[in-house]
């Protein structure tokens, strides 16, 4: 059975992240269920020169984030896991409180009640005591905290080359095989 990924783009700036993550799973065949937050659409639109309906046609499944009904809000929905990218504030507080107000935040929620990965790639900077808090908390529940955060060691020439390396870094956690990465190779 291929690998299922549920995909949750939030509103946070890098959309491309959310992007470019449906575009490389599509190459590397692996299911992907998308759910897309109100205030993604706005800046979907505001930082690439996609609509909406571009994204979902990206996605093997789409659903929307007022359907707390949908498969992917059940724990007897079988995937390898969610990646929300980017993750908002919002986002990442709903999850690190249970108090789920959308289809994005409950099904973060079932990954972790599930014990699936959920990877968050956070998109906020400078930080205060509650934003730490609320990473800590999805840790402690099993989520990792990814904010992505540009390598250099690559010299990147461009911002695919930046969102590449997010990318190759984020699929290494699924155990998805893909040469977006540029390695280490020591000094």
């Amino acid at each position: 059975m291929k690998k299922r990924i549920v995909v949750g783009i939030s509103g946070a700036s890098g959309a491309i992240y959310g992007i470019r993550l449906l575009e490389v799973l599509k190459t590397c065949e692996v299911e992907t269920h998308l759910v897309v937050t109100k205030s993604a659409k706005l800046s979907i639109e505001h930082e690439t020169e996609l609509k909406l309906d571009d994204v979902i046609k990206l996605a093997d499944h789409y659903h929307n984030n007022n359907d707390i009904a949908a498969k992917i809000a059940s724990g007897s929905f079988i995937h390898d896991g969610m990646i929300i990218a980017p993750c908002t504030v919002k986002t990442l507080s709903e999850i690190a409180t249970g108090c789920t107000s959308s289809l994005i935040s409950r099904a973060a929620d079932v990954a972790l009640k599930d014990r699936r990965r959920l990877v968050l790639l956070f998109r906020e900077t400078p930080l205060h005591l509650g934003h730490i808090k609320s990473m800590q908390s999805v840790t402690e529940m099993g989520g990792i905290i990814m904010p992505p955060v540009t390598s250099f060691y690559n010299h990147p020439k461009t911002t695919n080359d930046i969102v590449n390396q997010t990318i190759g870094r984020l699929l290494d956690l699924y155990d998805i095989k893909n040469s977006l990465v540029k390695r280490w190779g020591g000094i």
